[in-house]
Protein backbone atom coordinates (compact mmCIF):
# COMPACT_ATOMS: atom_id res chain seq x y z
CA UNK A 1 0.00 0.00 0.00
CA UNK A 2 2.62 2.53 1.13
CA UNK A 3 4.87 1.69 -2.47
CA UNK A 4 1.51 2.28 -3.99
CA UNK A 5 1.14 5.75 -2.79
CA UNK A 6 4.66 6.53 -2.74
CA UNK A 7 4.67 5.31 -6.91
CA UNK A 8 1.59 7.81 -7.18
CA UNK A 9 3.00 10.64 -5.67
CA UNK A 10 6.27 10.22 -7.21
CA UNK A 11 4.21 10.65 -10.07
CA UNK A 12 2.39 13.54 -8.94
CA UNK A 13 5.10 14.95 -7.61
CA UNK A 14 6.70 15.08 -11.51
CA UNK A 15 3.78 16.49 -12.56
CA UNK A 16 3.69 19.46 -10.40
CA UNK A 17 7.15 21.12 -11.56
CA UNK A 18 8.00 23.51 -14.14
CA UNK A 19 10.08 23.61 -16.11
CA UNK A 20 12.05 26.47 -18.53
CA UNK A 21 13.73 24.51 -21.19
CA UNK A 22 18.00 25.53 -21.39
CA UNK A 23 16.13 28.32 -18.59
CA UNK A 24 16.90 27.22 -14.50
CA UNK A 25 14.33 25.21 -13.81
CA UNK A 26 11.23 27.11 -11.43
CA UNK A 27 8.51 24.29 -9.84
CA UNK A 28 5.04 24.67 -8.66
CA UNK A 29 5.06 24.98 -4.83
CA UNK A 30 4.02 22.17 -2.54
CA UNK A 31 4.09 21.43 1.19
CA UNK A 32 2.84 18.92 3.66
CA UNK A 33 3.29 19.58 7.18
CA UNK A 34 2.27 17.68 10.44
CA UNK A 35 -0.03 20.24 11.63
CA UNK A 36 1.17 19.91 15.48
CA UNK A 37 4.66 19.74 15.44
CA UNK A 38 5.19 21.59 12.14
CA UNK A 39 7.50 19.04 11.10
CA UNK A 40 8.07 19.36 6.92
CA UNK A 41 7.03 16.31 4.88
CA UNK A 42 7.75 17.37 1.91
CA UNK A 43 8.19 20.19 0.38
CA UNK A 44 8.81 21.47 -3.50
CA UNK A 45 9.86 25.56 -3.95
CA UNK A 46 8.43 26.43 -0.49
CA UNK A 47 9.80 29.66 -0.21
CA UNK A 48 9.01 30.89 -3.69
CA UNK A 49 6.89 34.14 -3.96
CA UNK A 50 3.24 33.21 -5.60
CA UNK A 51 0.43 34.69 -5.99
CA UNK A 52 -1.92 33.99 -3.87
CA UNK A 53 -5.65 34.74 -5.19
CA UNK A 54 -8.19 33.97 -2.56
CA UNK A 55 -6.44 32.03 -0.56
CA UNK A 56 -5.56 35.54 0.56
CA UNK A 57 -8.69 35.19 2.54
CA UNK A 58 -7.35 33.23 5.04
CA UNK A 59 -5.29 36.67 6.02
CA UNK A 60 -7.91 38.13 6.52
CA UNK A 61 -9.93 36.01 8.62
CA UNK A 62 -6.98 35.69 10.83
CA UNK A 63 -6.81 39.51 11.16
CA UNK A 64 -10.63 39.69 11.97
CA UNK A 65 -10.42 36.86 14.54
CA UNK A 66 -7.40 38.16 16.48
CA UNK A 67 -9.27 41.80 16.59
CA UNK A 68 -12.24 39.87 18.38
CA UNK A 69 -9.35 38.04 20.23
CA UNK A 70 -8.54 41.17 21.61
CA UNK A 71 -12.12 42.73 22.02
CA UNK A 72 -11.38 45.78 19.26
CA UNK A 73 -14.97 44.38 17.77
CA UNK A 74 -16.62 41.25 18.15
CA UNK A 75 -18.79 38.47 15.81
CA UNK A 76 -21.74 40.84 15.78
CA UNK A 77 -20.46 44.01 14.81
CA UNK A 78 -21.96 45.21 11.91
CA UNK A 79 -20.04 46.02 8.45
CA UNK A 80 -21.48 48.36 6.12
CA UNK A 81 -20.80 47.36 2.10
CA UNK A 82 -19.35 50.59 0.22
CA UNK A 83 -20.01 50.99 -3.15
CA UNK A 84 -16.44 50.14 -3.45
CA UNK A 85 -16.84 47.31 -2.04
CA UNK A 86 -20.06 46.32 -3.98
CA UNK A 87 -17.95 47.28 -7.50
CA UNK A 88 -15.36 44.33 -6.97
CA UNK A 89 -15.94 41.98 -9.39
CA UNK A 90 -17.29 38.28 -8.83
CA UNK A 91 -16.90 35.79 -6.83
CA UNK A 92 -19.24 37.81 -5.11
CA UNK A 93 -22.56 38.03 -3.04
CA UNK A 94 -24.01 41.02 -5.16
CA UNK A 95 -25.11 43.19 -2.11
CA UNK A 96 -26.43 46.71 -2.94
CA UNK A 97 -24.27 49.71 -1.01
CA UNK A 98 -25.39 50.48 2.24
CA UNK A 99 -26.50 46.66 3.06
CA UNK A 100 -25.14 45.69 6.96
CA UNK A 101 -23.88 42.44 7.69
CA UNK A 102 -22.18 40.82 11.03
CA UNK A 103 -18.66 39.87 11.06
CA UNK A 104 -19.47 36.46 11.75
CA UNK A 105 -21.19 36.23 8.93
CA UNK A 106 -19.03 38.06 7.02
CA UNK A 107 -16.17 35.19 7.59
CA UNK A 108 -18.75 32.81 6.83
CA UNK A 109 -19.75 34.10 3.15
CA UNK A 110 -15.30 34.97 2.26
CA UNK A 111 -14.70 31.02 3.41
CA UNK A 112 -17.25 29.64 1.35
CA UNK A 113 -18.39 31.90 -0.99
CA UNK A 114 -15.24 33.66 -1.25
CA UNK A 115 -16.94 36.68 -1.66
CA UNK A 116 -14.67 39.99 -2.98
CA UNK A 117 -17.50 42.31 -2.03
CA UNK A 118 -17.70 41.20 1.72
CA UNK A 119 -13.58 40.70 2.10
CA UNK A 120 -13.95 44.27 0.78
CA UNK A 121 -15.85 45.43 3.35
CA UNK A 122 -14.17 43.41 6.14
CA UNK A 123 -10.70 44.94 5.55
CA UNK A 124 -12.94 48.23 5.09
CA UNK A 125 -15.11 47.89 8.41
CA UNK A 126 -11.94 46.53 10.51
CA UNK A 127 -9.30 48.63 8.81
CA UNK A 128 -10.99 52.18 8.12
CA UNK A 129 -9.70 51.50 4.41
CA UNK A 130 -8.35 48.88 2.66
CA UNK A 131 -4.85 50.51 2.81
CA UNK A 132 -5.07 50.45 6.73
CA UNK A 133 -6.36 46.91 6.93
CA UNK A 134 -3.58 45.79 4.62
CA UNK A 135 -1.24 47.39 7.26
CA UNK A 136 -2.61 45.10 9.80
CA UNK A 137 -2.01 42.14 7.36
CA UNK A 138 1.19 42.35 6.95
CA UNK A 139 2.13 43.80 10.47
CA UNK A 140 0.25 40.36 11.76
CA UNK A 141 1.95 37.96 8.97
CA UNK A 142 5.31 39.43 10.44
CA UNK A 143 4.46 38.77 13.91
CA UNK A 144 3.42 34.98 13.89
CA UNK A 145 6.39 34.33 11.50
CA UNK A 146 5.51 34.94 7.89
CA UNK A 147 8.99 36.12 5.61
CA UNK A 148 8.14 36.23 2.03
CA UNK A 149 4.33 37.56 2.02
CA UNK A 150 3.27 40.71 1.10
CA UNK A 151 -0.41 42.28 1.40
CA UNK A 152 -1.81 45.10 -0.29
CA UNK A 153 -6.08 43.96 -0.59
CA UNK A 154 -7.82 41.52 1.95
CA UNK A 155 -9.60 39.63 -1.40
CA UNK A 156 -6.73 38.36 -3.00
CA UNK A 157 -7.66 39.91 -6.28
CA UNK A 158 -5.17 40.66 -9.37
CA UNK A 159 -1.99 43.01 -7.63
CA UNK A 160 1.43 42.29 -9.11
CA UNK A 161 2.70 43.67 -5.17
CA UNK A 162 0.78 41.03 -3.50
CA UNK A 163 2.18 37.40 -2.74
CA UNK A 164 2.76 35.11 -0.79
CA UNK A 165 4.70 31.54 -0.55
CA UNK A 166 3.99 27.99 0.93
CA UNK A 167 5.70 28.02 3.62
CA UNK A 168 4.26 31.42 4.84
CA UNK A 169 0.45 29.96 4.43
CA UNK A 170 1.34 27.01 5.93
CA UNK A 171 2.74 28.81 9.19
CA UNK A 172 -0.83 30.79 8.56
CA UNK A 173 -3.06 27.80 8.93
CA UNK A 174 -0.95 26.67 12.00
CA UNK A 175 -1.58 30.01 13.63
CA UNK A 176 -5.67 29.75 12.85
CA UNK A 177 -5.24 26.45 14.22
CA UNK A 178 -3.50 27.28 17.31
CA UNK A 179 -4.90 30.57 18.15
CA UNK A 180 -8.58 30.14 17.52
CA UNK A 181 -9.19 26.32 18.60
CA UNK A 182 -12.97 27.50 18.59
CA UNK A 183 -13.25 28.80 15.22
CA UNK A 184 -12.14 25.65 13.26
CA UNK A 185 -16.02 24.95 11.78
CA UNK A 186 -15.69 27.97 9.93
CA UNK A 187 -12.94 26.83 7.85
CA UNK A 188 -15.19 23.18 7.00
CA UNK A 189 -18.32 24.81 6.15
CA UNK A 190 -19.57 22.35 3.01
CA UNK A 191 -22.36 25.34 1.88
CA UNK A 192 -24.29 28.64 2.95
CA UNK A 193 -28.02 28.99 2.35
CA UNK A 194 -28.38 33.00 1.85
CA UNK A 195 -32.56 33.42 1.59
CA UNK A 196 -33.21 30.66 -1.33
CA UNK A 197 -29.68 30.12 -2.78
CA UNK A 198 -27.52 27.29 -1.71
CA UNK A 199 -23.61 28.17 -1.77
CA UNK A 200 -21.38 24.99 -2.20
CA UNK A 201 -17.98 25.30 -0.78
CA UNK A 202 -15.15 25.82 -3.17
CA UNK A 203 -13.02 23.37 -2.11
CA UNK A 204 -13.37 20.05 -3.42
CA UNK A 205 -11.86 18.00 -0.87
CA UNK A 206 -14.60 18.53 1.74
CA UNK A 207 -17.00 15.68 1.53
CA UNK A 208 -15.15 13.59 -1.09
CA UNK A 209 -11.62 13.13 0.51
CA UNK A 210 -12.03 11.41 4.15
CA UNK A 211 -11.29 13.66 7.17
CA UNK A 212 -10.87 16.68 4.58
CA UNK A 213 -11.64 19.52 6.71
CA UNK A 214 -10.19 23.13 5.37
CA UNK A 215 -9.16 25.52 4.50
CA UNK A 216 -9.61 27.84 1.37
CA UNK A 217 -9.38 27.90 -2.55
CA UNK A 218 -7.89 30.40 -4.80
CA UNK A 219 -7.92 30.93 -8.47
CA UNK A 220 -6.28 33.68 -10.78
CA UNK A 221 -4.63 33.48 -14.31
CA UNK A 222 -1.38 34.96 -12.82
CA UNK A 223 -0.90 32.00 -9.96
CA UNK A 224 -3.15 29.49 -11.02
CA UNK A 225 -5.03 27.12 -8.83
CA UNK A 226 -3.86 27.01 -5.15
CA UNK A 227 -5.20 25.70 -2.31
CA UNK A 228 -3.98 25.61 1.55
CA UNK A 229 -5.79 22.14 2.64
CA UNK A 230 -6.33 20.09 6.00
CA UNK A 231 -7.27 16.86 6.85
CA UNK A 232 -7.45 14.51 9.91
CA UNK A 233 -7.00 10.98 10.23
CA UNK A 234 -6.67 8.95 13.53
CA UNK A 235 -6.20 11.96 15.63
CA UNK A 236 -3.12 13.14 13.17
CA UNK A 237 -4.12 16.72 11.09
CA UNK A 238 -2.23 17.28 8.06
CA UNK A 239 -1.33 20.54 5.93
CA UNK A 240 -1.06 20.26 2.63
CA UNK A 241 -0.65 23.54 0.07
CA UNK A 242 -0.81 23.32 -3.70
CA UNK A 243 -0.20 26.22 -6.23
CA UNK A 244 0.13 27.01 -9.55
CA UNK A 245 -2.47 24.02 -10.80
CA UNK A 246 -3.77 24.42 -13.98
CA UNK A 247 -7.21 23.34 -13.11
CA UNK A 248 -9.15 22.60 -9.94
CA UNK A 249 -9.38 19.35 -10.34
CA UNK A 250 -5.56 18.57 -10.34
CA UNK A 251 -5.32 20.86 -7.61
CA UNK A 252 -7.92 18.79 -5.79
CA UNK A 253 -6.28 15.30 -6.97
CA UNK A 254 -3.05 16.05 -5.89
CA UNK A 255 -3.61 17.45 -2.38
CA UNK A 256 -5.22 14.14 -2.14
CA UNK A 257 -2.05 12.27 -2.96
CA UNK A 258 0.38 14.40 -0.53
CA UNK A 259 -2.59 13.73 2.30
CA UNK A 260 -2.17 10.24 1.13
CA UNK A 261 1.64 10.35 1.24
CA UNK A 262 2.00 12.33 4.72
CA UNK A 263 -0.59 10.14 6.68
CA UNK A 264 1.89 7.14 5.70
CA UNK A 265 4.54 9.50 7.35
CA UNK A 266 6.41 10.00 10.05
CA UNK A 267 7.55 13.26 11.41
CA UNK A 268 11.07 12.08 12.46
CA UNK A 269 13.19 14.55 14.20
CA UNK A 270 15.79 14.84 11.59
CA UNK A 271 12.73 16.40 9.46
CA UNK A 272 13.08 20.33 9.32
CA UNK A 273 10.61 22.85 10.75
CA UNK A 274 9.01 25.41 8.82
CA UNK A 275 11.14 27.90 10.30
CA UNK A 276 14.03 26.30 9.19
CA UNK A 277 13.45 25.92 5.56
CA UNK A 278 15.82 27.98 3.34
CA UNK A 279 15.05 31.28 1.78
CA UNK A 280 14.13 31.24 -2.02
CA UNK A 281 16.14 32.79 -4.72
CA UNK A 282 13.73 33.82 -6.76
CA UNK A 283 13.53 37.45 -7.33
CA UNK A 284 9.38 37.41 -7.82
CA UNK A 285 6.42 35.17 -8.70
CA UNK A 286 6.32 33.67 -12.31
CA UNK A 287 3.33 34.69 -14.53
CA UNK A 288 1.29 32.33 -15.24
CA UNK A 289 -1.34 33.65 -17.13
CA UNK A 290 -0.02 32.99 -20.70
CA UNK A 291 -0.93 28.55 -19.49
CA UNK A 292 -3.59 29.04 -17.13
CA UNK A 293 -5.45 31.35 -19.19
CA UNK A 294 -5.26 30.55 -22.68
CA UNK A 295 -6.93 32.48 -24.80
CA UNK A 296 -7.30 29.94 -27.44
CA UNK A 297 -8.80 27.56 -24.40
CA UNK A 298 -12.04 27.70 -22.49
CA UNK A 299 -11.76 30.33 -18.78
CA UNK A 300 -10.89 28.25 -16.28
CA UNK A 301 -13.40 28.31 -13.77
CA UNK A 302 -12.85 27.70 -9.80
CA UNK A 303 -14.71 30.34 -7.89
CA UNK A 304 -17.94 31.29 -9.80
CA UNK A 305 -19.86 34.71 -10.35
CA UNK A 306 -22.10 35.64 -7.18
CA UNK A 307 -25.89 36.43 -7.45
CA UNK A 308 -25.16 39.65 -9.57
CA UNK A 309 -22.51 41.08 -11.46
CA UNK A 310 -20.52 44.03 -11.20
CA UNK A 311 -21.75 47.25 -11.74
CA UNK A 312 -20.88 51.15 -11.17
CA UNK A 313 -17.74 53.23 -12.06
CA UNK A 314 -14.29 50.64 -11.82
CA UNK A 315 -16.02 47.79 -12.19
CA UNK A 316 -14.61 45.73 -14.71
CA UNK A 317 -15.71 41.96 -16.07
CA UNK A 318 -14.11 39.34 -13.68
CA UNK A 319 -12.20 38.05 -17.05
CA UNK A 320 -10.77 41.22 -17.13
CA UNK A 321 -9.38 41.41 -13.17
CA UNK A 322 -8.41 37.48 -12.97
CA UNK A 323 -6.56 38.14 -15.96
CA UNK A 324 -5.03 41.54 -14.63
CA UNK A 325 -4.32 44.36 -16.88
CA UNK A 326 -0.80 44.18 -17.34
CA UNK A 327 0.86 42.03 -19.81
CA UNK A 328 2.63 39.11 -19.08
CA UNK A 329 6.42 38.98 -19.36
CA UNK A 330 7.69 36.76 -22.13
CA UNK A 331 8.31 33.28 -20.24
CA UNK A 332 9.63 30.13 -21.08
CA UNK A 333 7.73 28.34 -18.65
CA UNK A 334 5.60 25.41 -19.56
CA UNK A 335 3.96 22.80 -17.62
CA UNK A 336 5.64 19.26 -17.41
CA UNK A 337 3.73 16.12 -17.62
CA UNK A 338 0.80 17.58 -16.15
CA UNK A 339 -1.59 15.69 -18.22
CA UNK A 340 -0.02 12.32 -17.45
CA UNK A 341 -1.42 8.80 -16.38
CA UNK A 342 -1.37 10.08 -12.58
CA UNK A 343 -3.79 12.65 -12.97
CA UNK A 344 -5.78 11.93 -16.60
CA UNK A 345 -9.27 10.22 -15.65
CA UNK A 346 -8.60 10.06 -12.16
CA UNK A 347 -11.35 12.11 -10.01
CA UNK A 348 -12.54 12.14 -6.24
CA UNK A 349 -15.04 10.49 -4.97
CA UNK A 350 -18.86 12.17 -5.24
CA UNK A 351 -19.14 14.80 -2.82
CA UNK A 352 -21.62 14.10 0.43
CA UNK A 353 -24.90 15.95 1.12
CA UNK A 354 -24.34 19.37 1.80
CA UNK A 355 -25.15 20.99 5.54
CA UNK A 356 -26.09 24.33 4.61
CA UNK A 357 -25.39 27.42 7.38
CA UNK A 358 -27.49 30.17 7.51
CA UNK A 359 -26.05 33.50 7.00
CA UNK A 360 -28.40 37.19 6.74
CA UNK A 361 -28.01 40.22 6.09
CA UNK A 362 -28.61 43.08 9.12
CA UNK A 363 -28.53 42.15 12.55
CA UNK A 364 -30.36 39.35 12.86
CA UNK A 365 -32.11 36.46 11.08
CA UNK A 366 -35.12 38.27 11.08
CA UNK A 367 -33.58 41.80 10.10
CA UNK A 368 -32.08 39.87 7.69
CA UNK A 369 -35.48 37.87 6.51
CA UNK A 370 -37.56 41.43 6.52
CA UNK A 371 -34.48 42.94 4.69
CA UNK A 372 -33.89 40.21 1.83
CA UNK A 373 -38.26 40.06 1.55
CA UNK A 374 -38.05 44.32 0.90
CA UNK A 375 -35.09 43.92 -1.81
CA UNK A 376 -37.26 40.65 -3.16
CA UNK A 377 -40.48 42.91 -3.52
CA UNK A 378 -38.28 45.69 -4.70
CA UNK A 379 -36.66 43.54 -7.12
CA UNK A 380 -40.11 42.06 -8.28
CA UNK A 381 -41.33 45.85 -8.59
CA UNK A 382 -38.17 46.71 -10.99
CA UNK A 383 -38.97 43.62 -12.82
CA UNK A 384 -41.98 44.29 -13.62
CA UNK A 385 -41.41 47.96 -14.51
CA UNK A 386 -39.07 46.82 -16.63
CA UNK A 387 -41.02 44.42 -18.26
CA UNK A 388 -43.81 47.10 -18.70
CA UNK A 389 -41.42 49.52 -19.88
CA UNK A 390 -40.82 47.18 -22.46
CA UNK A 391 -43.99 46.21 -23.15
CA UNK A 392 -44.60 50.20 -24.00
CA UNK A 393 -41.56 50.86 -25.96
CA UNK A 394 -42.31 47.84 -28.33
CA UNK A 395 -46.25 49.36 -28.67
CA UNK A 396 -44.60 52.73 -29.53
CA UNK A 397 -42.26 51.02 -31.97
CA UNK A 398 -45.04 48.92 -33.58
CA UNK A 399 -47.31 52.74 -33.70
CA UNK A 400 -44.22 54.48 -35.35
CA UNK A 401 -43.85 51.74 -37.72
CA UNK A 402 -47.53 51.61 -38.63
CA UNK A 403 -47.30 55.55 -38.74
CA UNK A 404 -44.58 55.23 -41.03
CA UNK A 405 -46.13 52.92 -43.24
CA UNK A 406 -49.52 54.61 -43.56
CA UNK A 407 -47.46 58.02 -44.38
CA UNK A 408 -45.22 56.25 -46.96
CA UNK A 409 -48.85 54.96 -48.55
CA UNK A 410 -50.23 58.49 -48.55
CA UNK A 411 -47.22 60.21 -49.97
CA UNK A 412 -47.25 57.38 -52.84
CA UNK A 413 -50.93 57.88 -53.55
CA UNK A 414 -50.67 61.66 -53.30
CA UNK A 415 -48.06 61.21 -55.87
CA UNK A 416 -49.83 58.96 -57.98
CA UNK A 417 -53.21 61.35 -57.79
CA UNK A 418 -50.92 64.26 -59.31
CA UNK A 419 -49.23 62.10 -61.99
CA UNK A 420 -52.44 61.54 -62.96
CA UNK A 421 -53.79 65.14 -62.95
CA UNK A 422 -50.78 66.46 -64.84
CA UNK A 423 -51.06 63.75 -67.77
CA UNK A 424 -54.69 64.63 -68.11
CA UNK A 425 -54.25 68.25 -68.18
CA UNK A 426 -51.20 68.61 -70.37
CA UNK A 427 -51.94 69.04 -74.14
CA UNK A 428 -50.60 66.27 -76.13
CA UNK A 429 -47.54 67.26 -78.89
CA UNK A 430 -49.61 66.31 -82.01
CA UNK A 431 -52.51 68.72 -80.71
CA UNK A 432 -50.70 71.49 -80.08
CA UNK A 433 -49.16 71.39 -83.55
CA UNK A 434 -52.56 71.43 -85.54
CA UNK A 435 -53.93 74.10 -83.01
CA UNK A 436 -50.53 76.44 -83.60
CA UNK A 437 -51.44 75.56 -87.47
CA UNK A 438 -54.86 76.45 -87.00
CA UNK A 439 -54.04 79.48 -85.38
CA UNK A 440 -51.54 80.80 -88.24
CA UNK A 441 -54.37 80.06 -91.11
CA UNK A 442 -56.63 82.23 -89.37
CA UNK A 443 -54.54 84.69 -88.40
CA UNK A 444 -54.36 84.04 -84.98
CA UNK A 445 -51.11 84.85 -82.81
CA UNK A 446 -49.26 81.57 -82.31
CA UNK A 447 -49.49 82.04 -78.65
CA UNK A 448 -52.82 82.39 -78.36
CA UNK A 449 -54.39 79.55 -75.95
CA UNK A 450 -56.89 77.14 -76.31
CA UNK A 451 -58.70 78.14 -73.80
CA UNK A 452 -59.27 82.01 -75.01
CA UNK A 453 -62.80 83.39 -74.31
CA UNK A 454 -65.66 83.40 -76.85
CA UNK A 455 -65.92 87.38 -76.04
CA UNK A 456 -62.56 87.52 -77.68
CA UNK A 457 -62.93 90.52 -80.59
CA UNK A 458 -60.73 88.98 -83.27
CA UNK A 459 -62.54 85.77 -83.41
CA UNK A 460 -66.25 87.58 -83.96
CA UNK A 461 -64.64 89.82 -86.33
CA UNK A 462 -63.06 86.81 -89.02
CA UNK A 463 -66.54 85.01 -89.21
CA UNK A 464 -68.62 87.66 -91.60
CA UNK A 465 -65.65 87.53 -93.95
CA UNK A 466 -65.96 83.47 -94.72
CA UNK A 467 -70.01 83.18 -95.06
CA UNK A 468 -70.61 83.94 -98.51
CA UNK A 469 -68.60 81.21 -100.06
CA UNK A 470 -71.04 78.49 -98.34
CA UNK A 471 -74.88 80.42 -98.15
CA UNK A 472 -75.61 79.64 -102.04
CA UNK A 473 -76.26 76.01 -101.10
CA UNK A 474 -78.25 76.81 -98.23
CA UNK A 475 -80.70 79.18 -99.53
CA UNK A 476 -84.16 78.49 -97.50
CA UNK A 477 -86.34 80.94 -99.28
CA UNK A 478 -86.50 78.49 -102.09
CA UNK A 479 -88.51 75.70 -100.55
CA UNK A 480 -91.33 77.90 -99.06
CA UNK A 481 -93.48 77.27 -102.65
CA UNK A 482 -94.10 73.18 -101.19
CA UNK A 483 -95.84 74.52 -98.30
CA UNK A 484 -98.87 76.09 -100.75
CA UNK A 485 -101.04 73.48 -101.63
CA UNK A 486 -102.23 73.09 -98.04
CA UNK A 487 -103.01 77.03 -98.32
CA UNK A 488 -105.30 76.28 -101.33
CA UNK A 489 -106.74 73.54 -99.61
CA UNK A 490 -107.99 75.57 -96.91
CA UNK A 491 -109.03 78.70 -99.13
CA UNK A 492 -111.74 76.06 -101.01
CA UNK A 493 -113.55 74.74 -97.83
CA UNK A 494 -114.00 78.16 -96.71
CA UNK A 495 -115.82 78.68 -100.36
CA UNK A 496 -117.70 75.76 -100.02
CA UNK A 497 -119.25 76.88 -96.24
CA UNK A 498 -120.08 79.95 -97.56
CA UNK A 499 -122.45 78.35 -100.23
Amino acid sequence: MVKRVWGRLIGSLAALGLMAGAAAAVTAPILVVDAESGKVLYSQGATDPWYPASITKLMTTYVALDMVRQGKVSLDTLLTVSPAAAAEPPSKMGFKPGTQITLDNALKIIMVKSANDVSWAIGEGLGGSVEGFADMMNETAHRIGMRESRWYNPNGLPEPRQWTSARDMAILARALMRDFPNQQALFSISAIQFGKSVMANHNGLLGRYPGADGMKTGFICSGGFNVVATATRGGRRIIAVVMGQPSARERDIKAADLFDYGFGQSAGWTAPTLESLPPSNVAAPPDMRPYICDKRKPMPVDEGPGALTASGPGADSATTQLLGSATPDATNLAFAALGNANVRGRTLPPRGPLQPIPVWIGSSPTEGAMALAREEQEAQAAKQAAKQAALEAAQRKRAEAKAAKDAARQAASEKAAKARAAAVTAPKPAAKTAAKDKGADKGVPAATSAYTSVEAAPKAATKPAAKPAHKPAAKKPEAKPEAKPAAKKADKKAKNDES
